[in-house]
């Protein structure tokens, strides 16, 4: 991982999010949405991986809610 703050298209991504507890899917959302911001910046566009993975994240959260 390229830093703690933020999870590139390339670092390693858990896959069943459902297997998460709250805490660490939170901290991986708070990675994720730190990433897109910082590809917004430096690249005028997310990386569809790290689009991908928002999405991903965003549907647990929902799952999860319901």
């Amino acid at each position: 991982m390229s830093s703690n703050l933020r999870i590139t298209p390339t670092d390693p991504f858990p896959e069943d999010l459902e297997e998460l507890k709250d805490e660490k899917l939170q901290v991986l959302d708070s990675q994720v949405q730190r990433q897109l911001d910082h590809e917004v910046v430096a690249d005028g566009e997310p990386n569809p991986e790290t689009e991908f993975r928002h999405q991903e994240l965003d549907e647990e959260f929902e799952r999860r809610d319901n």
